[in-house]
């Protein structure tokens, strides 16, 4: 097959005849041998190998290659072709010398002599392509065609085609010239491609974190679909685009999002969860996959133009929510590596539509709520860790107490491997279900951001953005964030306007009380804050505590205060205790010394105690 221009191959008469030459292609040995003996060849050989050593970029590659064969095998019609995993065609990825019409063309293993010479492995020299069985006439003008495979780890990964517009114009040596060509440059465009799924992958790991971190703090349905459309298309392509929610009064599908070819449509559907195969995946709960929806015989039609689809079902707690149901045009569009990826984001998108849901009930039911705070207070409660984390040199403990039935103090334990466990104290602007739910959505985004392992001051500046871009009038959280490193026995220590910790140093002779001097601004407040960081020795025996102000500001009948005084005192009484007594003293002292007094805030202490 062949395009282009009738003219005379620069350097040569046009032949008289029209006989065609079907050669075999000689042995790779043969083949360096000859090289051996042609110095134009040695130097092309060489020359070849430094350009496939210099890059990683397959277009850069394929480019440089013609360039390279052109000077020492004048050529006006060029083309490689590369096997598609997918498809298992060729598709014509490089070429030189072909009009528009055939640019990108795909052919089947076995069709044409590009095919053919990938089903057998074989080169093909044809000086006669009208004498071949094999040929495709795309270019009449065309005469002789010359094809290499190009094989890597004993598999053909493309093809190599040279056309040519004279009848007899490659020769044996041509031939093998391709052939050395050909062994060559094939292991470097498998290396290329394999760079560029390996960036791709990357790229799509890196979109991937970066959408479940904002779908978690988006907290309006509709601004959530609208989103997970939008990002959506930056790891994968589509035409259509449906989100479908189960509407849990009645039991069916509710269309609530939908693009159709890249444009958001107003397009509400009901319909049964038994229909086509969104019903499949949502009966089975695992993802369906048709290449070609005419042949299978549950699909339903939605969309006269779809030919391929993918559905994923959301699954929350194992409770199938919607799904999400993506169409294409082509047949067999979708690949594993789409399927991996909606699977990984499906499981975000099912909370984050659950966070959202919750928040949107709670905001239009909040007044009918009161009589539920209790209740409320119990799962706000199964929401903190149950147990700290586990270390040889360093145990933890935390107490807490809510003002009302829930609070907006909030604490946390998140592991950064095995030696490494982080330490999270806040505490959220105002009092009850407003704070607690602000509680909640801080502890999202930190959860979400803690599987990087950010240093403390990191996490604490990636919170504040974060709060900045989803801004809530008067709504702002004090915060302290320590890393604890079990090998070392140090502590990174970032304050963003919480307590300051009370450093408790044990030594031969008598222990020691020092206030850490970390400070910051609280988070939600000021954009585009950064944080101090401190790093800490700690020594066995050794303690830090950390607290809310509910406990400092905690006041008696009197109006007296608590304040830091009281706590280091109690820090130095109870120094040999185990972190959980130390903790659970300081709660005490305090409801002691407030007495019949009315608490007005949340008191929550968090200790560590070195081994």
């Amino acid at each position: 097959m062949s395009t282009g221009e009738h003219k005379p191959e620069p350097g040569r008469e046009a032949s008289s005849s029209c006989d065609a030459e079907l050669l075999a292609p000689a042995s790779l040995g043969e083949a360096v041998q000859q090289s051996a003996r042609a110095p134009a060849t040695t130097e092309f050989l060489t020359r070849l190998a430094a350009t496939l050593s210099t890059t990683l970029d397959l277009r850069t590659l394929l480019k440089q290659t013609a360039e390279l064969v052109r000077a020492v095998l004048d050529y006006r019609i060029f083309a490689i072709f590369l096997v598609q995993e997918r498809t298992a065609d060729l598709r014509m990825r490089f070429q030189i010398g072909h009009d528009t019409a055939t640019q990108g063309i795909r052919l089947r293993i076995g069709e044409g002599i590009v095919g053919k010479v990938a089903e057998t492995r074989q080169a093909m020299l044809v000086n006669d392509v009208s004498r071949s069985s094999d040929y495709i006439e795309v270019n009449p003008q065309v005469c002789s065609e010359l094809a290499v495979p190009l094989i890597a780890k004993d598999r053909v990964i493309g093809v190599i085609d040279i056309e040519s517009e004279q009848l007899n114009y490659f020769r044996p040596e041509h031939l093998h010239l391709l052939t050395l060509t050909a062994s060559r440059i094939s292991q470097a465009v498998e290396n290329a491609r394999l760079y560029s799924r390996v960036a791709r992958q990357a790229q799509i790991l890196t979109v991937l974190n970066d959408m479940a971190r904002e779908f978690t703090s988006i907290l309006d349905l509709p601004a959530l679909f609208s989103r997970i459309g939008e990002l959506l298309r930056r790891v994968l392509d589509f035409q259509f685009f449906t989100i479908w929610i189960i509407n849990e009064n009645d039991g069916v599908l509710e269309s609530r999002f939908a693009t159709r070819f890249g444009e958001q449509v107003d397009l509400y559907q009901r319909m049964p969860v038994n229909r086509g195969l969104v019903g499949e995946a949502i009966a089975h709960g695992r993802l369906v996959h048709a290449p070609e929806v005419r042949k299978d015989p549950r699909y339903y039609m939605q969309n006269k133009e779809t030919r391929s689809e993918l559905i994923v079902p959301l699954v929350h707690k194992g409770r199938v929510i919607g799904v999400l149901d993506l169409e294409h045009t082509r047949s067999n569009y979708f690949t594993e590596e789409h399927e991996r990826t909606l699977s990984t984001l499906a499981a975000q998108v099912a909370i984050s539509i659950e966070n959202a849901r919750l928040y949107q009930r709670v905001a239009q039911q909040e007044q009918r709520l009161e009589h539920d705070l209790q209740m409320a207070r119990e799962v706000q409660l199964r929401l903190l860790p149950h147990t700290p984390p586990e270390h040889e040199h360093a145990e933890f403990a935390a107490r807490f107490l809510p003002a009302r039935a829930i609070g907006g103090d909030l604490y946390d334990f998140l592991r950064y491997g095995l030696a490494c466990s982080a330490l999270v104290l806040g505490d959220v602007s105002g009092k009850a279900a407003p704070a607690a739910l602000y509680a909640a959505l801080v502890s999202g985004i930190m959860r979400s951001a803690g599987s990087s392992h950010p240093a403390p001051a990191e996490m604490l500046a990636l919170l504040n953005d974060s709060l900045q871009e989803r801004h809530v009038t008067s709504q702002y959280v004090a915060m302290l964030y320590a890393v604890w490193n079990d090998e070392n026995m140090t502590l990174q220590i970032a304050n963003a306007g919480a307590t300051q910790p009370i450093f408790y140093r044990d030594r031969p002779g008598g222990g020691s009380l020092d206030v850490v001097r970390a400070e910051g601004f609280p988070l939600g407040l000021f954009p585009h804050v950064r944080y101090e960081e401190i790093s800490l020795a700690a020594r066995p025996g050794d303690a830090l505590v950390f607290l809310s102000d509910g406990i400092t500001d905690a006041e008696n009948a009197a109006g007296e205060m608590f304040g830091i005084e009281r706590v280091m005192e109690l820090v130095r009484v109870h120094c040999r205790a185990d972190a959980g007594e130390l903790a659970s003293a300081i709660l005490a002292a305090v409801s002691a010394f407030q007495g019949e007094a009315e608490r007005f805030d949340d008191e929550t202490v968090v200790v560590l105690r070195v081994r």
